[in-house]
């Protein structure tokens, strides 16, 4: 396919209703943390594997629910399935890795270098072409993301956490490698995602059975929120975010990834989870200015010049 056959193509109205199923993906994973911290204190890899579970579960109900064969979707080259489970569990264990040899702060903000990367290296896919609003709309989202996890008092980089750092960073490319490979792969049919998450499911029990002491909700809504995780953040989330990267605009799902830490701690404030701060709203100036920036081509349809 040729550049500008496939430039056409990411500007059709089809790509902008992948992109807007992508978007729906951002926004699932706003409700990560405080469906999260509902469960209690469930370990990271217990809960990783139970939503897994029921995310693919959930997907294979989807996929009979439409008269398909979930069996023949799973019928991938080895590559797919590398790729696929090496970005949900390879991210995931990084990420939670980071989280036990550095500071949750310095870890997150890196791991949140991944909108960057991808938004960064999608000039590198065939027909895409980067632009600079692109490019400064990214980095408005992570200075805002930055604002948001360090609430202004900003950190220092400390050699006895180099080790955790390097987790995160893994973790952030994993899954912007995953994110652009994945567009290589636009045939395979999203119902394969439901094979995907099952055997990340089983890679992050394994992982539960050798470091954690299995812990269950205590209650109702502990419940609840674990079915949820699976169902949303962690189940229909994926099979938005495989759609949209495959076929729509990946550069401004890059940047507008960006709003999910945001929103999540909107939400962690409306429900009482954590507090405000003064450093929200101007993260959330940057984080939404940067978003719209760098994705005015699919808001009015139109690209920028060549």
């Amino acid at each position: 396919m040729s550049s500008s056959s496939t430039v056409g193509a990411t500007a059709s109205p089809a790509a902008g209703r992948a992109t807007l199923i992508g978007i729906s993906a951002i926004l699932m994973w706003a409700l990560l943390a405080p469906l999260t911290a509902l469960t209690g204190t469930l370990p990271p890899f217990q809960t990783v594997a139970v939503a897994f579970a029921i995310g693919g579960v959930t997907g294979i109900c989807g996929t009979l629910a439409g008269r398909r064969d979930p069996l023949r979707a799973l019928r991938q080259p080895v590559a797919v399935w590398l790729l696929n489970v090496g970005g949900l569990f390879g991210f995931h264990f990084l990420y939670f890795l980071s989280l036990k040899s550095a500071p949750a702060v310095e870890a997150n903000l890196i791991n949140y270098m991944w909108p960057l990367f991808i938004v960064l290296f999608s000039a590198l896919l065939p027909g895409e072409r980067l632009r600079w609003w692109h490019i400064a709309g990214a980095l408005a989202g992570l200075a805002g993301t930055g604002l948001l996890v360090t609430k202004g008092s900003g950190f220092t980089i400390r050699t006895e956490y180099l080790a955790g750092y390097v987790a995160a960073l893994g973790s952030a490319l994993i899954w912007t490698t995953y994110s652009l490979l994945n567009r290589r792969f636009g045939k395979v049919p999203t119902d394969a995602v439901s094979g995907f998450c099952l055997v990340t499911a089983v890679l992050a029990l394994g992982c539960h059975l050798a470091w954690e002491t299995t812990v269950w909700p205590g209650d109702a809504i502990g419940w609840l929120a674990l079915i949820g995780l699976g169902i949303g953040p962690v189940g229909a989330a994926f099979f938005a975010w495989d759609h949209g990267v495959k076929r729509g605009d990946i550069r401004a799902l890059g940047a507008l990834s960006y709003a999910s830490p945001l929103l999540s701690t909107l939400l962690l404030i409306g429900f009482g989870l954590t507090q405000g701060h003064w450093t929200v709203w101007a993260a959330c100036g940057l984080i939404v200015g940067g978003a719209l920036l760098a994705s005015h081509e699919v808001v009015t349809g139109r690209r920028g010049t060549r």
